[in-house]
């Protein structure tokens, strides 16, 4: 645990990221073989599963403390992490403990065969044992919030420095539903033929977004040669005749994969969702053996992309009735071709890339669930400027730029892949209660609620926590303060007085939300000092914007 707690340290004290990769590789380099693979498992989202509830880590915290549990929570809040909250209010260290990380995890899974009253003295124990830092650590392992800046191909690069690898090659390998239960360091990462994982994806290449230098905008018009233009966000890309591109569908990043007759989807967070998903198991007998497909998941009826709340219904389900399939029927809108003939292809040019996809699709039966994203023809970025105005009636979130020979690569990589969104749908609204936030907005109000007119009623219709700078959060909160009407627990009811404008993706009816309209990712957009609480727009113009937009 030492030394897993000396990495911890030295990448939570930098951003930069040679020396991340540095630690990282030295780490890779002389750690014992399971707290490596552990190290892996746990910067990748593989974490042991939670024997013991927050709740119960706080009270027994208090306990152990001698506090009472109010004065837990309100360090907590202050603290902003659970985890460091808990390592700074136990008394310190009684005994020392020489486990190491993988010891450590191996005990906290076994407190999952104890009955519920005998896991407390157990954590007090382990408590009694770690000094601040490694607590901090043992507390992180119990609620599965290693978040440290450490992504993962950032991780990947530090384990091809380590190990003298392919970075791409080590990539594909950590994808997948391997554990360190199912597998081990030499199979995962040392051995020259790791055992074939037929469900195992490849790591998905992400676009990067398009935005205009110098704050400009596209123009377009006949009076307007676009091509010419120096700053707008499409132009900057040189001549549009190297680019190719296509809709931006609006759904949940998945790949498609058949091998050995067998049908595995995957979500672009690595987890495996097949079973939500049974409409595709029917391309076992549609598709080639060793086949994999890049695309989006959509819900998709009448011969058009249903709104993302249709498919969202299904993501957290794991089983799916007749009837919800039935009402919202998913299709994958494949884009692009990974495997092909079981050969990987990534690292062919995407217009060859792109023939093969066409070709396999002229093969199939309009009754399967696949759809080729067309491209879009453009011989000018003001043609493509012109058709991303239209997304929206299309069922889209704007255009994809792709780069006519770029490979298929790993990650975020700036470059040969752009998504070019459209602005996002805004609504003036009215600020009727604040909370404030954790860790270094502790002393912050940066939660608020919004709502809108109807008649002489202002109606909450969405949350917002992101948007404002430092600056007009501090001015917020100081006149939260001195503005309250009643308290609510944490929340703060305010005078209406302030007016923002939030900006949303997206919006669909929701019986949930009292004004019967929920957004999709609002956030506050801008602080409008220049109107006054009667100026803020109403429930009607939402629900109009419902109707044109959802």
């Amino acid at each position: 645990m030492k030394t897993f707690t000396a990495l911890f340290a030295q990448l939570d004290e930098t951003t930069k990221t040679s020396y991340k990769i540095s630690y990282l590789s030295n780490y890779f380099q002389v750690a014992d073989p399971m707290d490596k693979l552990w190290t892996i498992a746990l910067f990748s989202g593989r974490r042991p599963k939670r024997a013991v509830t927050t709740t119960q880590l706080r009270q027994w915290a208090a306990e152990r403390a001698n506090i009472p549990l109010w004065l837990f929570e309100d360090c907590y809040r202050v603290v902003g992490d659970l985890a460091e909250a808990l390592a700074l209010i136990l008394p310190p260290a009684q005994q020392t403990s020489d486990r190491s990380l993988s010891d450590w995890i191996v005990w906290l899974r076994a407190l999952h065969a104890l009955p519920s009253d005998q896991r407390k003295p157990q954590i007090i124990s382990a408590w009694d044992q770690l000094p601040v830092q490694q607590c901090f650590l043992f507390n992180k392992l119990i609620t599965g919030g290693f978040r440290i800046g450490v992504s993962q191909r950032l991780m990947t690069r530090a384990l091809a420095q380590a190990t003298g690898q392919d970075a791409a090659t080590l990539a594909h390998r950590l994808m997948g539903n391997w554990t360190p239960d199912t597998t081990t360091w030499a199979e995962l990462i040392e051995s020259d033929s790791p055992a074939t994982d037929l469900s195992r994806p490849y790591p998905f290449y992400l676009a990067n977004g398009l935005e205009a230098r110098g704050n400009h905008t596209l123009e377009t018009g006949p009076d307007v040669d676009v091509d010419q233009e120096a700053d707008p966000a499409a132009a900057q890309l040189g001549p549009c005749q190297d680019w190719r591109a296509e809709w931006k569908w609006d759904g949940i990043r998945g790949q498609i994969i058949l091998r050995d007759g067998n049908v595995f989807v995957w979500s672009r967070g690595e987890e495996l969702i097949t079973d939500r998903f049974p409409e595709f198991t029917k391309l076992a007998s549609l598709l080639p053996d060793s086949t994999v497909l890049d695309g989006e998941l959509l819900a998709w009826k009448s011969g058009r992309p249903m709104p993302f709340n249709a498919l969202q219904k299904r993501i957290g389900r794991k089983t799916v009735p007749k009837k919800l399939r039935d009402d919202a029927p998913v299709i994958l809108m494949a884009y692009d071709l990974l495997e092909h003939q079981g050969r990987d292809i990534r690292l062919q040019p995407y217009d060859q890339r792109r023939a093969h996809l066409t070709t396999l699709f002229a093969t199939l039966p309009d009754t399967c669930p696949l759809r080729l994203s067309q491209g879009l023809d453009f011989k000018t970025w003001g043609d493509l400027a012109s058709m991303r105005a239209g997304a929206r009636a299309a069922g889209t979130e704007g255009v994809m730029i792709k780069r006519h020979d770029s490979a298929y690569g790993v990650g975020r990589k700036k470059g040969d892949w752009w998504k070019w969104k459209l602005d996002p749908l805004t609504i003036d609204a009215v600020m009727i209660y604040a909370q404030a936030g954790h860790g270094r907005r502790a002393t912050l109000y940066s939660d608020f609620t919004f709502a809108l007119w109807q008649g002489e009623d202002l109606v909450p219709f969405t949350k917002a926590y992101s948007g404002l700078t430092d600056a007009e959060l501090a001015e917020i909160s100081k006149w939260v303060r001195k503005n309250t009407l009643q308290r609510f627990g944490p929340v703060r009811q305010v005078t209406p007085h302030h007016v923002f404008e939030i900006a949303f993706e997206g919006l669909h009816e929701s019986p949930r939300h009292k004004s019967g309209v929920a957004l999709r990712f609002p956030r506050m957009r801008r602080w409008r000092h220049d109107k006054v609480v009667r100026q803020a727009n109403t429930l009607d113009d939402l629900k109009e914007m419902l109707s044109r937009y959802g």
